[in-house]
């Protein structure tokens, strides 16, 4: 599992640097303004999980989850509700990690 770090979005612009997803799976800073940027170079759909670890009336929070297309990307909002309490971060899973690449954007 990969520790990934928030890269700040300039008002002028950014050239974002992407890791590789780890088969694993990924942790990510979570707050107002993060957005995990996901894109998806395979010849097949991968569904991006991120771990959800409230409850609400001692129910469980339903995870979030968001399939990327064939040679897609979407950004996905890092809220603070995906905050593990035991690490500060989110944890983000991946379907299959082969051919997709992953960048966490800090919004200006």
């Amino acid at each position: 599992m990969a520790i990934l770090s928030a890269q700040r979005l300039p008002l002028g612009g950014l050239q974002p640097t992407y890791a590789s997803a780890a088969g694993g799976g990924d942790q990510a800073p979570v707050g107002e303004k993060l957005v995990l940027h996901v894109k998806n170079g395979d010849a097949s759909s991968k569904t991006v999980t991120l771990a959800t670890p409230g409850t609400v009336g001692g129910l469980a929070v339903a995870d979030a989850s968001q399939v990327i297309p064939a040679d897609g990307e979407a950004f996905i909002p890092l809220k603070a509700t995906f905050r593990d309490p035991a690490t500060g971060r989110a944890s983000i899973t991946y379907s299959a990690a082969t051919s997709v690449t992953v960048a966490v954007l800090q919004l200006p």
